[in-house]
C-alpha cells in the first residue's frame, strides 16, 4: 500500500532506537525525508545509516539534542529550522525508570514529566502552529497501554502518558481540520527500555526471580495477553506510518493501541 508519503519530512523525537528507529526505517522505506532527534549522538548515527534515501533527493538529518529540557528542545527548533517545513511531527522520546510508588521522590515526578509530557508539549506548541498555516500536517505520539490501564508501578509513567492523551485530544480539537494528531499506545514491546541495565526485564527478574528473558515470559503469562508475545518495535512503527500518512486522513483524536491485546475495556 503507498502511504504517500514522498517528498514529505518527518521529524522523529527519540529516534536513536527502538520505536523510533523502527519508524524512521519504516517512512524512510515509504520515499519520506527524516529529520532525525535523540540525545544518543552515536544511536542517531546509527538509525540514520540505516535509512533508504528520501524519494525527494534531500538528505535526512540528525540532531542531537536533550528534550527533557525548555533549552534543550529550543536549541534542537533551532537546528530543524534550517531543515524547512515539517510535515509530520511523530513525538516519541521518552523514559520509564521502574520505582515503586512509596519511593518515588519529588525529583522522580520531575524528570519522568519533563521528557515524557513536556517534550511533546513544547515541540507541538513550537510545530503544529506552523502545520496549521500551510494547511496540513499529521503528529503522531507515543503513549502507553499504561495510560488507560495504569498499574501501582510504574505509576509516574503512567501518569506523564496519560497526560499525552489529554494533550492529543486538545491540540485534534484546536488544529482541526488542517492538522490531524493522534497516538499509538504500545504494550510491552522489547526495546531498550526493557534489555538495559536496570530496565524493566531486569526488574522483573528480580521480582521473579528468573532470568530476564524467562521473566517477560512469566510477566506476559500473568497478564494473560492474548497474543501470548511481547511485541516488536517495527509493529508499532507500521501504525505509526499510518496514522501519518493520507490514507488516515479521517482520523484524529483516536488512541491505536499496539499492545498484543492488554487493554481490557472495550471502550
Amino acid at each position: 500500500m503507498d502511504l504517500h508519503l514522498n517528498g514529505k519530512t518527518v521529524l522523529i523525537s527519540g529516534a536513536a532506537g527502538g520505536i523510533g528507529a523502527a519508524t524512521a526505517a519504516t517512512m524512510s522505506a515509504e520515499g519520506a525525508r527524516i529529520v532525525l532527534m535523540d540525545i544518543d549522538a552515536e544511536g542517531l548515527a546509527k538509525t540514520d545509516s540505516c535509512l533508504q534515501p528520501a524519494k525527494n533527493g534531500q538528505a535526512h538529518v540528525a540532531v542531537t539534542a536533550d528534550l527533557s529540557t525548555s533549552a534543550g528542545v529550543e536549541a534542537a527548533l533551532r537546528d530543524v529550522a534550517a531543515v524547512g517545513p515539517i510535515d509530520v511531527l511523530v513525538s516519541n522520546a521518552g523514559m520509564c525508570a521502574w520505582k515503586d510508588l512509596t519511593d518515588l521522590t519529588d525529583r522522580d515526578w520531575r524528570e519522568m514529566l519533563e521528557l515524557n509530557l513536556m517534550a511533546t508539549v513544547r515541540l507541538t506548541q513550537a510545530i503544529v502552529p506552523r502545520m496549521y498555516e500551510r494547511r496540513g500536517g499529521a503528529v503522531v505520539i507515543t503513549a502507553s497501554d499504561l495510560a488507560r490501564q495504569p498499574e501501582p508501578n510504574p505509576v509516574h509513567y503512567a501518569v506523564s502518558k496519560a497526560g499525552l492523551l489529554v494533550l492529543m485530544n486538545a491540540l485534534a480539537t484546536k488544529w482541526g481540520p488542517y492538522v490531524r494528531v493522534n497516538a499509538v499506545a504500545p504494550g510491552p514491546i522489547l526495546t531498550d527500555m526493557w534489555l538495559d541495565p536496570g530496565g524493566i526485564a531486569e526488574h522483573l527478574a528480580r521480582a521473579h526471580g528468573l532470568s530476564p528473558m524467562d521473566a517477560i515470559d512469566r510477566e506476559l503469562a500473568v497478564r494473560r495477553l492474548p497474543l501470548g508475545r511481547i511485541g516488536r518495535s517495527e509493529e508499532v512503527a507500521s501504525v505509526i506510518a499510518f496514522l501519518a500518512s493520507d490514507r488516515a486522513s479521517f482520523v484524529t483524536n483516536s488512541v491505536y493501541g499496539v499492545d498484543g491485546g492488554s487493554l481490557r475495556s472495550p471502550f
